[in-house]
């Protein structure tokens, strides 16, 4: 089994927010899940070839997740 890069799950009031770096075969597999108690669920995956996208992302999410901390969102 291969171990995540990085992986952060967050929730709030029935709503979760799920964020996933692994490698992959030929780089790495990004996603970013999204689960809504009205909406439903939005899921986008990406695969990086270059680390430096992957560093990108990484900042990206980490931006994301201080935030939604920030509103009440906690770590399960």
């Amino acid at each position: 089994m291969i171990r995540p890069v990085f992986e952060k799950t967050l929730v709030r009031a029935g709503n979760v927010r799920s964020y996933h770096i692994q490698i992959a075969s030929s780089g790495w597999e990004v996603s970013k899940k999204e689960v809504s108690t009205g909406d439903g669920q939005k899921i986008a995956r990406h695969h990086h070839a270059d680390w430096h996208q992957v560093e990108r992302t990484l900042t990206q999410f980490e931006d994301e997740i201080a935030a939604l901390r920030s509103e009440g969102w906690l770590e399960s």
